[in-house]
């Protein structure tokens, strides 16, 4: 649920807030959350040799991941933005190797990305997206995915052992100060309604800081291609939540390749026997 939200709260929030200040304003407050907890553990002063790890952690999980689906929510539903973003577990299978975790690609795994790779063909294929503008959303995505399918691995390969308190708080922060130029430039000329702050008041608190401790518990637990299972909840709570509270439809497209891209996930996230 907590990773199912974010595209109900984004869609609502974009009323009255531009996308720079969205993505801002969930890091900040992920930072006041956790960095108070992240001091008084000891969690940053074993993080001066991860620097480099920190700041490509920042930017493919937070500062352009939060800014691209802000912006892409804009042209498409959140229902679609959910189904996109469960793309992840098929980068995730394909990119491990170049981080150093070596699973087999077996023929289920290979039948996985195929068929992750036919639904979501049949998703922007079926007339569920359309327009110059729909296709921007949908690059917004595909380019937010790639980013979260690099979060978990570059935690498995750098980040693995530490406390997560430490290397979020740091992360959270650098991206804050990332995104402060852009978010000033793109401010609100006018007071934001109730409901877009209570929307980035989630999105920080909850979808942000208690999200990513999560994430880290994952994949110390499972590793980050199990641990990007979750995005197989992630859809089917986007788009409940977009065709009940937004009146969305998602059509046949949509569904085809909402079903699609699940299998492919599973079969190319399995792990072999003995692994």
């Amino acid at each position: 649920m907590i990773w199912g939200i974010p595209y109900l709260l984004i869609k609502l929030a974009i009323v009255d807030l531009s996308p720079p200040v969205i993505a801002w304003a969930r890091v900040t407050l992920g930072t006041c959350v956790l960095l108070p907890i992240a001091w008084r553990r000891g969690a940053l002063r074993s993080l001066n040799e991860h620097q480099g790890a920190l700041l490509v952690f920042s930017l493919v999980e937070f500062v352009v991941p939060f800014t691209a689906i802000a912006l892409g929510e804009r042209w498409v539903s959140s229902s679609v933005t959910g189904i996109l973003i469960a793309t992840v577990p098929l980068s995730v299978a394909m990119l491990a190797r170049a981080f150093g975790l070596h699973e087999p690609l077996t023929p289920r795994r290979i039948a996985g990305l195929i068929l992750g790779f036919l639904g979501v063909t049949c998703l922007l294929g079926l007339g569920t997206v359309s327009g110059l503008y729909g296709w921007l959303g949908v690059g917004c995505m595909l380019l937010s995915a790639f980013g979260y399918s690099l979060g978990p691995l570059i935690i498995q390969r750098h980040l693995q052992g530490l406390d997560a308190s430490g290397p979020l708080a740091v992360s959270l922060g650098v991206s804050s100060v990332l995104l402060a130029g852009p978010a000033w430039w793109a401010r609100p000329m006018q007071a934001p309604g109730s409901g877009a702050l209570l929307s980035v008041l989630l999105l920080g608190l909850v979808c942000t800081a208690v999200a990513m401790l999560l994430l880290f518990y994952l994949v110390a637990k499972a590793g980050a291609g199990r641990a990007s299972l979750i995005t197989y909840v992630n859809p089917a709570v986007a788009a409940v939540l977009g065709t009940l509270l937004l009146h969305e439809h998602l059509g046949l497209g949509g569904v085809i390749g909402f079903m699609l891209i699940l299998w492919g996930s599973w079969l190319a996230s399995r792990r072999a026997a003995g692994h």
